[in-house]
Order: C-alpha cells, then structure tokens, then sequence
C-alpha cells in the first residue's frame, strides 16, 4: 500500500485540526528545530513500542523526518502494524523551512544544546552516534609531549570531543617550536608547553577537560600518568622514552599510538601487546633495541618540514579515535611510513616477537629500564 503524503502547508492544517505530527528524527537532529506542533519520538523508538506513544491507533498521525525517506518508511511500518489513518510529509523539515513555516526549539539544557551543536556531523555517522559521541565524552587519553605530535594530535582530539586530556612536558615554548607545534603562539614563548596547550585547546573547546602535568616523564611518574586512561598518544622524541612508555602500556594493558618523524618522512603505528599478548605486536618487537646516538637525530639536528608532524599527528589522533570509539582497522600489527616528498605511503607488516622479554605470552613484567638520553629537546 502506497503511504499518502502531505505537503507541509496540508501537514499544519491537519494538526489545527487535531491530527499528531512526529518528529521521527534522532534528537541531535531535533535539536536544529522542529516542526512547530509536532512531538519528537526517534523511528527506532516509536517502532519498537508503537503503542507506548500512540495508543489510538484509529487517530489521525502525521510523520516527518529530515527529508521525507524516513517519515515515509515508518509510515509504511504503523500501516502494517495497525495504524489505520497514517501518513509522511513530503520533503520533511527541509521542505518545511524552505516554505517558511514555523520551528521551536526543543528544550535542552545549555550542555545537550552544545552537545548536539558541537558534534553534528560526528552524530550523523553512523558509526559514532550519539551513543559514540558520549563515549568520546567519557574517554580519557595521555599525550605525551605537547609540541610537533602532541599539538595537532591535541587539537583534533579537543576538537573531537574527548572528554579529559592529560598532557605531560616539561618544556617551554620557544620561537623555534612555533612553525610545527601550531598549538602555541608567539604569545606563549617562555611559557609551559602543557600550560601553553591548555589555554588554546579549552579555548577551542570548553566542554573537555585538560590537565597540564609540566614533568619530565621517568620510571618514577609514568605510572602515575597512565592512571585511568585508556589511550596513550606518544608525542616523544626520543629512543629512552618510547621505550619507557611502551614498556609502562604493557604493563598497564594500554594501546600506545605512536609516531616518530624527521626531515621528510614519518611513521605511524598502534602497539597494543599489552592488551593482546602474543598476537600484537611492541615498540621493542620492532626496535628491539635502541640505535646508536649518531643514528638517532632529533628535530633540533636533522630539521623537519614544519607540516610533517601536523600529518603525522592528525594520523594519531584518527587512530586513538578509532580506538575509542572501537570502530574500523587499527593501525596494530602494521607500520604506516610516508614520504611527504613524493607523497608516497606505503605499509610494513609488524609481527610479534615471541621471544620480546617485555610482551611475550608468560614472561613477568621485568621492571623498567632507564636508557641513556640519546636525544634532547625538540
């Protein structure tokens, strides 16, 4: 049976005369406007229990939706389960404001508004939602180090909506950060990088919440900062602390997003051994050890192109949402490398070192080992 429909003129005079219009939209959608007279019941929702929101089943009903494919679709189920005066309002809310007839706001506190303001287009993927988007909300990630990674990385996932950021360096800013670390200004020069960080990602975002931890990250405090997050973003740049802090996520059970870069080309991968012993692979299953000083140059000796870590990190951030959100194809068990030169990527597969002394099934944690600095600064 074909579902009638009604323009939007023909809809409001049916409710003038008593007919019910649902809104079937998602509420984040609502929350732009609605239909004025018309009552916000989600398809899934109304479907699920028709009878919880529209006990006569003899009365008139009205169904509108973004633009109509929706209406019409739940229109056909109410047919089929009894309903018998039912019908969809062609172009939905489109074509409702298009003709200028009037919205009201749903009633929202200021924190749903900003909610559904905010995250608008994460709530239309599907593979977020707003079940997605409060799980963002509630999640809390350690970025290690706020300057090349941790700056772009730090600001997509404020962005994002991440609910608690813990950063954690003990640098200050200085002029020669600011054409790769886009997180401070020239203003922030002599400041700290967490403090420095903080100020812009809350003023990008409000809603979150960052917390500035200014300490060199040892074998003393890593604990401490792995505490009840669960991603790690490794923004280091250097061997001693990579190490330490794949060492501190296995023995946390923590997935550890990594990057490393220099001059021209980056890496990027996602070690998650301690959460799958055996079948992911570390950091140390991939460097099992650390190279000699000389083969190991930092940003201050090799130089980088000021949009190389920005790629980079971006590429982290994506992989911690994903982790978050438990949607997609981690970057475990492969190792992402690009030139930006040529604008090439190409993947290596990572398999786990059965004999690794941190991650292999069955070995006990070994404690931590402190490693020379090799490198300094950034």
């Amino acid at each position: 049976m074909s579902i009638p429909e009604l323009s939007p003129e023909q809809a409001r005079a049916r409710v003038a005369h008593g007919a019910v219009l649902i809104d079937v939209r998602q509420a984040h959608e609502r929350a732009g406007g609605m239909a004025e007279g018309a009552r916000g019941v989600a398809k899934d929702d109304l479907l699920g229990d028709p009878a919880a929101h529209l006990p006569v089943q003899g009365r008139e009903i009205l169904l509108i939706c973004q633009s109509g494919k929706r209406s019409a679709d739940a229109a056909q189920a109410l047919l089929a389960a009894g309903y018998s005066s039912v019908a969809s309002v062609a172009g939905g809310t489109v074509a409702w404001r298009e003709q200028g007839l009037p919205l009201v706001q749903p009633m929202l506190d200021a924190a749903d508004r900003d909610f559904y303001d905010r995250y608008s287009r994460h709530l239309l993927l599907p593979q977020v939602g707003e079940d997605g988007q409060r799980r963002l909300q509630q999640s809390r990630v350690l970025v290690l180090g706020a300057g090349g990674l941790g700056a772009p990385a730090g600001f997509y996932l404020a962005a994002a909506g991440v609910g608690r950021l813990r950063f954690a360096d003990h640098d200050r800013v200085e002029r020669s950060n600011l054409h790769r670390q886009i997180v401070h200004t020239e203003a922030s020069v002599g400041q700290l990088k967490v403090d420095s960080a903080r100020e812009r990602l809350l003023a990008l975002n409000p809603s979150i919440e960052v917390e500035a931890v200014p300490e060199r990250v040892t074998s003393e405090n890593v604990d401490r900062l792995l505490d009840g997050v669960d991603v790690v973003l490794d923004g280091s740049d250097n061997f001693p602390l990579r190490y330490l802090l794949n060492d501190a996520c296995i023995k946390h059970a923590k997935p550890m997003v990594y990057a490393a870069i220099e001059r021209f080309d980056g890496q990027v991968s996602v070690f998650d051994a301690g959460r799958q012993r055996g079948v992911a692979p570390c950091y140390r299953c991939l460097f099992p050890e650390p190279p000699p000083p000389e083969f190991a140059p930092n940003c201050s000796e090799a130089g980088v192109l000021g949009v190389l870590p920005g790629l980079a990190g971006v590429l982290q951030a994506t992989e911690v949402l994903k982790l978050l959100l438990g949607i997609g194809e981690p970057l475990v068990g492969r190792l992402l490398r690009f030139d930006a030169l040529g604008m090439r990527f190409r993947e290596t597969r990572i398999q786990p070192d059965p004999q690794c002394p941190v991650c292999a099934p069955g070995v006990p944690f070994p404690g931590y080992i402190d490693y020379a600095a090799f490198c300094r600064g950034g």
